[in-house]
């Protein structure tokens, strides 16, 4: 692995003055390094952070990568990390054309990295030096504890999806204008919902009558809003001085919780495992926003890509070379998703929308196809909507606002379903639904959304851990329970107990004295609670 000479380094430059000029932002510092495909297969269980620490799952995953690229060799383009200044790896074989194409796209990447708030949190650090400080921490670990440390390290990272990376988000970057007091956070986030259970049309009616005393008061207007508000709930004063005394612990963040409250952590011969668990939740933390933008991150480089290329008088004679490598990275499978073509081909359906004016009420309240279909106001208002795209919305926000029906029209889009054809004993796929909706949440249901576990004080016998699942329609993987709360019972030094929900299949009469068949019939959802005590796991019904 080397830097790129002077004469790839001069083509990456000029591509950063033409990607600033169409209105791409990102800082002026970059380091550009050329690897090899072995190079990749080392780096790539790292998450492309060289500098993580050591961890022996890496090395399985190195051996895994290393058979599969025997059998079926690839060859990647590159790969571009979130740090400061933005690292980036090319493949040693491309030539200079196909790296002006692929320096676009990983300024585009840098773009979004740099100015999309989910990931705020990694604006002011460079994670690659961080990185390397915590992997020196863990090696001296190491030599002290030996085997120990890895054990922690696999306890801390099964429950390392469960860190609150929105509560981390909540705590940073609030704009001056948009402060507010803790006492009105309180009243509208946690009284209002959690206590008096208020409607939603009743909690609209407090935000605009709290909106409507700052436009006539001034910097009396929240005072003036608490006037009324304490003659309505007399109460809320007692409750927000008890809350406010009594600080709750993030109770989303299983992580953040043990490092408060494990008195088996506190314990001086146990102190170094703080540090484990600290390092983990915080590379955790760091990967989350990257995980929930993948859509929307891979498909905002490659439209840029495309379109900065294509304007590139440095790629003539190349034009067939491009549409042959950009089709492969962002064509449109029939059968399944590719996250580069359908976050490229919103991004452009965004833009023409907001362009023709088409992203207002005005045209959704629109019921005649042709009307729609004709309908153009003249904004030109596309570039500047996608950008605003690009910097607030996340893959869920980005699918459930932008994709309709007219994209799924357009682009001829469906959801398969697959049936097996008994004759010929072979698998049929075949069209299931042309509708937004259906397939909207198809894709939707790729993505990632770690359980929502959270601990619940007022529940278990003094000295132990309970745990609640929030049930979302998905059960939790069964054969991870074990080994899991086997982690967190170490962690913790007590029992630890999880209430979660479980599919029962209810068979119908008709099927249920066929023997020889699974039971078929409606499924019902059991509570029930697993229980670690002595690494000896249990369950019962609720």
């Amino acid at each position: 692995m080397e830097l790129i000479n002077q004469h790839t380094k001069r083509i990456m430059e000029g591509c950063k003055e033409r990607a600033r000029a169409a209105g791409l932002s990102f800082t002026n510092e970059s380091l550009e390094y050329v690897v090899t495909n072995r190079d990749l297969l080392e780096l790539s269980p790292k998450v492309m952070i060289p500098t993580l620490y050591d961890y022996w799952v890496h090395d399985v995953e190195v051996l895994r990568e290393r058979g599969k690229y025997e059998l079926y060799p690839s060859n990647p383009y590159e790969t571009v990390i979130n740090t400061r200044p933005p690292i980036s790896f090319y493949n040693d074989n491309n030539p200079d054309w196909l790296n002006v194409m692929i320096f676009y796209h990983v300024l585009a990447h840098i773009d979004f990295f740099q100015n999309n708030l989910y990931f705020r949190h990694t604006w002011d650090y460079d994670f690659t030096g961080q990185a390397l400080s915590d992997k020196r921490v863990i090696a001296r670990l190491r030599a002290e504890k030996g085997r120990w440390v890895d054990y922690v390290i696999e306890f801390a990272r099964s429950i390392d999806n469960l860190v609150d990376f929105h509560g981390e988000l909540a705590d940073l970057f609030t704009p001056p204008e948009a402060a507010c007091s803790s006492r009105l956070n309180y009243y509208f986030d946690h009284f209002l919902q959690s206590e008096k259970k208020i409607s939603v049309s009743e909690y609209i009616k407090e935000v605009n009558r709290y909106n409507a005393c700052l436009r006539t008061y001034g910097e009396l207007g929240e005072k003036t809003f608490f006037v009324e508000a304490e003659l309505r709930y007399p109460e809320l004063e007692a409750h927000f001085a008890r809350v406010h005394e009594i600080r709750p612990a993030k109770k989303r963040d299983l992580l953040h919780f043990l490092l408060d409250n494990s008195e088996f952590l506190a314990r001086d011969e146990n102190i170094w495992m703080r540090s484990i668990l600290e390092i983990v939740r915080k590379t955790s933390i760091f990967f989350q926003p990257q995980i929930r933008t993948k859509i929307l991150n891979e498909g905002w480089a490659s439209y840029w890509h495309e379109a900065l290329f294509l304007q590139d008088d440095r790629i003539r004679g190349h034009e067939v070379d491009f549409a042959r490598v950009h089709a492969g990275v962002t064509s449109m499978p029939r059968v399944g998703m590719n996250p580069y073509a359908l976050g490229m081909r919103l991004f452009g359906h965004i833009e023409e929308q907001a362009d023709k004016g088409r992203i207002s009420f005005d045209f959704q309240r629109m019921t005649d196809s042709d009307s729609r279909k004709h309908f153009d106001s003249g904004a030109s208002a596309g570039k500047e909507f996608i950008f605003k795209v690009r910097e607030n919305l996340c893959d869920y926000l980005f699918l459930k606002n932008h994709l309709d029906q007219d994209f799924i029209d357009r682009h001829k889009l469906f959801v398969a379903g697959k049936r097996l054809d008994q004759q010929r004993m072979v698998w049929q796929y075949y069209v299931k639904s042309r509708k937004a909706e259906d397939y909207k949440q198809m894709v939707q249901d790729t993505l990632y959304h770690p359980p929502v576990i959270s601990v619940d004080q007022t529940k278990g016998i003094e000295g132990s851990l309970y745990l609640t699942h929030k049930f979302e329609g998905k059960q939790l993987v069964q054969e991870y329970i074990a080994n899991t709360m086997v982690g967190i019972e170490y962690l913790w030094g007590g029992p630890v107990h999880l209430e979660t929900s479980e599919a029962q299949i209810i068979p119908t009469p008709a099927t249920a004295a066929k023997t020889d068949q699974p039971p078929e019939g409606e499924i019902a959802w059991q509570r029930v609670l697993y229980s670690m005590n002595g690494r000896v796991l249990t369950k019962k019904e609720l």
